[in-house]
């Protein structure tokens, strides 16, 4: 049987298509920095906090649920994943993916539709019938003809006296 390989796991193929684009970091010129450059922690491996980014994209979770172990740092994947966005690297990897698959398959650029629509059903209600929140409610009674709200025979306790 096959090893399955899971969603988020990337392809040497599809690596090297994505190293490109990933945008170096630079230090700024205008930032002064206590330390030498070189100095402090290494930065992680780009594949592995590609891998990462795709994992919490893939799995839904949120970046502090990212497996240590294999990712590193969820903080550090997620500080990595707002630098990239920045830099315009997802954006840059999108319109890469759509111009590989326009080759492969086109794209027809002429007319595109999307369907969204936020509104009730029109005939949803002769179809379902009411609302089953709706559906336990009981109609509205009738005022007191006095005009005076209803209270029980017993007196409230005056909390200012003592007992």
């Amino acid at each position: 049987m096959a090893k399955r390989i899971p969603s988020w796991e990337v392809s040497d193929a599809f690596w090297e298509r994505v190293v490109p684009l990933i945008p170096e970091q630079a230090r700024s010129k205008e930032k002064t920095y206590q330390r030498k450059a070189g100095g402090g922690r290494k930065p992680l491996p780009p594949r592995r906090v590609f891998e990462g980014i795709v994992y919490v994209l893939r799995t839904g979770c949120q970046w502090k649920a990212i497996p240590k172990e294999k990712f590193g740092s969820p903080s550090s994947i997620h500080t990595y994943f707002l630098r990239w966005t920045h830099a315009g690297f997802f954006c840059a990897l999108w319109c890469a993916g759509l111009v590989e698959y326009d080759e492969m398959e086109g794209i027809a650029w002429q007319w595109q539709s999307i369907d969204g629509s936020m509104v009730k059903a029109p005939l949803a209600l002769e179809t379902v019938g009411p609302n089953p929140t709706d559906r336990g409610k009981k109609r509205k009674q009738a005022p007191y003809p006095c005009g005076r709200a209803w209270r029980p025979a017993l007196a409230g306790r005056n909390r200012s006296t003592s007992a």
